[in-house]
């Protein structure tokens, strides 16, 4: 990418990124400052502050950058803090080396000129899923590489479907879905819980049920649209969803489903420590589309990028930094550490092999789809506002689907 690009890079481009909401919040661990005049030392800026210096995340670090033979200096942020830091140094032509960032904020950095592309930096992208290296393009160029994803999906307590008579291979679209929580129910148990709240978060789990609508984000207010608000709406007046979801986060949702009393959950790769830990047998079900199959949920999960430098005789050693951070060996034990599904299949096999509960996890991601695909970019945000606000309203019942979905779509406009 030519220096002219980094002219783009504006307080607009700030206040976009500050809109786009990371799956986890924590605090930094360590100072903002970057390389300062030491050639022998390469940064990293990563959004991974739970991670301290004796973690195997932090000694991967550290053994990649000795095999390229230099020093690395790592700097960890909460997700929104890095987006907008990374932002202002790269105004200040004191961008880091290597920045991971969570998988729709690539897009703004790429459109602010803030990223190299994968063609600039030459870094190998072949062996990556195309639907996870999608979420990292904008303008039909990939300006990095996933480390990792996770995704979406319906736990379900084995228990409560016993007891009910619901054969879990039964559910298989929006109808048998729909039967199964109606059955759960007459039997007096709980049907499903999941998050709508008026947040990312809110969008986030509602996207499998608007994709698998058949619905698209440039046309929110679509009858295949309407529909999936339609089927949320209806499971809370049936009483096959508790109002509760209205304020759910994820976590909450999922401490809902561990409670042992619910049937189904929507939830993610990251809950599977907890769901060890929740004292009954459960299973993971791909989300179904509306007719069958599985449906597109969104991916979480961070790129690996390389930021613009003015210094363009740093770029071979970064490539080689990122090239070991992403390579086959290494992969397997970062996700295995961030409970991801690793980006490629080689990998995605090697997990299952160890793992076969993440099998159900591996069809999800191969089927999910990134929030800023379709060259969305940095219209998604506002997008994803007008999303959660429609749900929030057909789901209060404050406006019908149809009238929710109407608004958003004007409000985009």
């Amino acid at each position: 990418m030519n220096r002219s690009t980094r002219g783009r890079l504006t307080l607009t481009a700030v206040t976009v990124a500050a809109l786009t909401i990371g799956a986890t919040a924590c605090s930094s661990d360590d100072s903002s400052s970057t390389k300062g005049n030491d050639n022998g030392t390469y940064t990293v800026w990563d959004p991974y502050p739970q991670f301290d210096k004796s973690s195997a995340w932090a000694k991967l670090l550290d053994s990649c950058g000795t095999k390229a033979g230099v020093k690395i200096k790592r700097t960890a942020f909460d997700t929104s803090d890095l987006t907008n830091k990374a932002l202002l140094a790269a105004q200040q032509d004191n961008s880091a080396d290597v920045l991971i960032v969570d998988n729709p904020v690539v897009s703004t950095m790429a459109e602010a000129g803030v990223l190299t592309t994968t063609e600039d930096n030459k870094l190998d992208t072949s062996k990556v899923d195309p639907n996870l290296l999608a979420a990292g393009q904008s303008g039909g160029k990939a300006y990095g590489t996933p480390i990792g994803a996770n995704t979406l999906a319906l736990y379900y307590n084995k228990a409560v479907l016993k007891a009910t008579g619901v054969d879990v291979a039964s559910v298989k679209d929006w109808k048998s879905l729909t039967a199964a929580l109606e059955k759960v129910k007459k039997a007096g148990k709980k049907g499903i819980t999941f998050s709508a709240i008026g947040t990312e978060e809110g969008s986030f789990q509602f996207l499998p049920w608007f994709w698998g609508s058949g619905a698209k984000l440039t046309e929110l207010d679509s009858a295949q649209g309407v529909s999936a608000v339609s089927l949320w709406s209806d499971w809370l007046k049936k009483g096959y969803a508790p109002n509760s979801v209205i304020n759910n986060t994820q976590t909450t949702s999922w401490q809902e489903f561990a409670s042992g009393d619910y049937a189904f959950a929507e939830n993610g790769t990251w809950q599977l420590a907890n769901a060890e830990k929740a004292g009954f047998d459960y299973g993971v079900l791909p989300i179904p589309g509306v007719g069958g199959g599985n449906a597109a949920a969104p991916t979480g999960g961070e790129f690996v990028t390389v930021p613009v430098q003015s210094d363009t005789g740093r770029y071979a050693t970064t490539q080689k930094l990122v090239s070991c951070l992403t390579s086959t060996e290494n992969l397997y034990a970062t996700d295995t550490t961030l409970s991801y599904v690793a980006p490629t299949s080689e990998v995605q096999d090697k997990q299952v092999a160890s793992n076969a509960k993440l099998k159900p996890w591996v069809v999800a991601v191969k089927a999910a789809k990134g929030r800023t695909s379709d060259d969305l970019g940095t219209k998604y945000p506002k997008i994803s506002e007008q999303i959660w606000k429609a749900v929030q309203s057909a789901l209060s019942g404050a406006k019908s689907p149809k009238d929710a979905l109407t608004a958003a779509q004007d409000a985009v406009k």
